[in-house]
């Protein structure tokens, strides 16, 4: 990186106004050569670059307008078993030098660890299929601006206990990005997200309740219509109005999709590296056992056309791949980048990053037959607190939603607390319904728990 080179020259820009990819890659590759001259034994960097608009309607009228440019690089040095990291916004030589000669410094402090490194060469991400993830959308500030305010207007007009908002957003992001390593490994990708959203208040004489909706996907054509988002946001709110404390008592509850998710969420911290590795887990040294009921299939698909976490490779470089993490109930696999497989012996299975699209196999009954079947229990609509244990499974969280006599709701219910244990919770689903939320990267239908602790008057 001396003299002139395309690490000292200004960039082209795309059609989103990002630097060009051939400039980045440049980049990329010529740090990897100084590290390796300067004595790094393997070395590996990541350059970013990503612009985004989001403007929000509140009262019916403009509230904020936010344009932002990023640019960062990282980049990780490995001198012996010793490892020093380095980040910076500034992308000019003089930067990458800069971050260069701070990463360096820092390996020849740092103490020696034999499970640091690049993962093994023949890992590499050899193939890199179009994934369909870069949608750059034509919106201006003026358009986003519309569309914020019908948006909104769809969630105040819903009904007339609608009556503020705390905010509607539009918003659109493209980002490009590469990662190199010494291996000679040099990935790319381009990537688009947008998103609509809306938090409503409503008002009736029981009190004040809020709630949201929102819209997300990698090209603006995905997205539910801004008027569709703004009914639901208002409907929800609504529907929240005279809440109660339930009973306190041992009963069903239903996790609706988008806070099943964070069951999920919560096994998949379970068998990830990090946690395994530090034994802090209650599922380590579950492999090829059942953790759950015959029912429950969690595969991963990081190639999905469009999916919001979809990759060729993962942040090591390894190729992602189909996974099957839970089959019939059954554990079968761990989510392990390179550093976390050395230190429990074994092989990364290209998920350094986390997991890439996480699908949850549903079952045959609707939500309605789901709450027909529960006869009584709660509804789990939004959940409040990190009370989950991971090391033992313990979990407890605030929780509000619905509260179910006899197969049907009978009203809405805050101030509640569920508590169980993740183990048990895993064993004890009753059913699985049909209702898969497809509009995330984890997709999940509801989930019904048969017995519970709920917690409340």
């Amino acid at each position: 990186m001396t003299g002139t080179s395309p690490v000292d020259t200004q960039p082209g820009q795309t059609e989103a106004g990002l630097p060009q990819m051939p400039w980045l890659e440049a980049r990329t590759r010529e740090l990897l050569d100084e590290a390796r001259q300067r004595g790094a034994d393997e070395a590996e960097v990541s350059i970013s670059a990503s612009r985004a608009l989001s403007v929000t309607a509140r009262a019916r009228r403009r509230e904020s307008v936010e344009h932002e440019g990023d640019r960062a690089a990282s980049l990780t040095v490995y001198c012996g078993k010793r490892t020093g990291s380095a980040s910076t916004t500034d992308l000019s030589g003089d930067g990458l030098r800069a971050a260069l000669d701070q990463a360096l410094t820092i390996a020849r402090f740092t103490e020696a660890d034999d499970f640091a490194g690049l993962a093994d060469a023949q890992l590499m991400a050899r193939e890199h299929p179009e994934l369909s993830l870069f949608h750059p959308w034509s919106l201006d500030a003026e358009r986003a601006l519309e569309m914020a305010l019908e948006l909104e207007a769809a969630a105040l007009d819903y009904d007339a206990r609608i009556v503020q908002t705390e905010g509607a957003t539009v918003a659109s992001r493209d980002g490009i990005s590469v990662y190199g390593n010494s291996h000679g490994f040099v990935g790319t990708e381009r990537a688009s997200q947008h998103a609509l959203s809306c938090q409503p208040l409503a008002r009736a004489d029981s009190g004040m309740q809020r709630e949201v909706a929102f819209s997300q996907a990698r090209h603006a054509d995905d997205l539910q219509s801004v008027a569709a988002v703004g009914r639901l946001a208002g409907e929800r709110a609504v529907s929240r109005l005279g809440a109660k404390t339930p009973p306190t008592t041992t009963a069903s509850v239903l996790f609706t999709p988008r806070v099943a998710r964070g069951l999920w969420g919560h096994l998949i911290g379970a068998i990830s590296g990090g946690t395994l590795y530090r034994n802090a887990s209650f599922l380590k040294d579950k492999i090829d056992e059942s953790i759950a009921i015959e029912g429950l299939t969690l595969s991963q698909h990081p190639h999905r056309l469009r999916g919001l976490a979809s990759a060729a490779f993962d942040g090591d470089g390894v190729a992602t791949r189909e996974r099957t993490l839970v089959e019939n109930g059954v554990l079968r696999g761990y989510v392990l980048s390179a550093y976390t497989a050395r230190r429990l012996g074994m092989t990364s299975t290209g998920n350094a990053g986390g997991v890439f699209n996480l699908d949850v196999a549903p079952g045959h009954d609707d939500f309605d037959a789901l709450v027909a079947g529960m006869s009584r229990g709660l509804v789990v609509t939004e959940l409040m607190g990190q009370g989950v244990n991971l090391v033992n499974g313990d979990y407890s969280r605030g929780a509000a939603g619905f509260w179910v006599e006899n197969g049907e709701i009978a009203y809405p219910v805050e101030n509640a607390t569920i508590a169980g244990n993740l183990a048990d919770m895993y064993r004890g689903i009753d059913a699985l319904g049909s209702d898969v939320d497809l509009g995330a990267a984890l997709r999940t239908p509801s989930v019904l728990i048969g017995s519970m602790t709920i917690a409340g008057s």
